[in-house]
């Protein structure tokens, strides 16, 4: 698999796990770049494997985004903040406070899996610091402007990213596509799995042509028609 798939002119798909889990990329007119997601602890090397495919160096990063905190996309920030050498990452404002302490944003106890999961140590990673707290419909200066998307479920602080420029989206945690098929994220793994439902239709409603996951491949031929395919599902309520 290569190590950095372009999705649109100028964002990149960085497998870090297969296309288990995806780290984003984004590359200004400057040459600089920005990161969505970092995997697991292990997969900095991944992330840098992917740079380099595409001519760049971690130096050349100058923003790091976290779509939430869960360990499969902050266990690799903290390493990623120092080969980078960043300040920090940026992040919901309701996740802020995961992110900083290296522990998970909690899990759905209305479930017994997630009851279970809760009693035991499970999902933390590297404390790292935020530098900044995101909030919904905040415009980022990357690459033309990236829309911020409040998607809470998955994590109190879960968020979607809408690239404008380039019409794609990316769904986070909100929708999964392993093995390319559009799945709910696991419930357990949830803070809670009703709300992500409910607020994961939002992303029905925008208008992109190419949607991108951090678990799973990308899709770049009616994209928006097969989301909302998923979603209008009886199984997807």
């Amino acid at each position: 698999m290569s190590a950095a798939i372009e999705m649109a002119p100028g964002v990149f798909r960085f497998p870090t796990m297969g296309d288990y889990i995806n780290t984003i990329a984004f590359v200004e007119e400057d040459g600089s770049v920005t990161l969505v997601d970092c995997g697991v602890k292990k997969a900095p090397p991944k992330i840098v494997a992917g740079l380099a495919a595409i001519g760049k160096v971690p130096g050349d990063v100058q923003k790091i985004v976290l779509t939430h905190a869960h360990n499969d996309h902050a266990g690799g920030a903290a390493e990623m903040v120092r080969r980078t050498g960043l300040s920090g990452v940026e992040v919901h404002s309701e996740d802020a406070s995961f992110v900083e302490a290296g522990t998970s944003a909690p899990l759905d106890e209305s479930m017994i899996s997630g009851r279970v999961l809760a009693r035991v140590p499970f999902g933390g990673f590297e404390a790292v610091s935020v530098s900044r707290q995101l909030t919904d419909g905040e415009l980022i200066d990357v690459a033309g402007g990236i829309t911020v998307h409040h998607t809470p479920g998955h994590s109190p602080g879960h968020i979607s990213l809408r690239h404008e420029k380039t019409n794609l989206l990316i769904t986070g945690d909100a929708i999964w596509n392993m093995a390319s098929r559009m799945t709910w994220p696991v419930s357990a793994f949830c803070t809670s799995h009703k709300l992500n439902r409910q607020s994961a239709h939002v992303l029905g409603e925008l208008d992109y042509d190419i949607v991108a996951f951090t678990h799973g491949p990308h899709i770049n031929s009616g994209a928006r028609e097969a989301v909302r395919g998923f979603l209008s599902r009886k199984d997807a309520w």
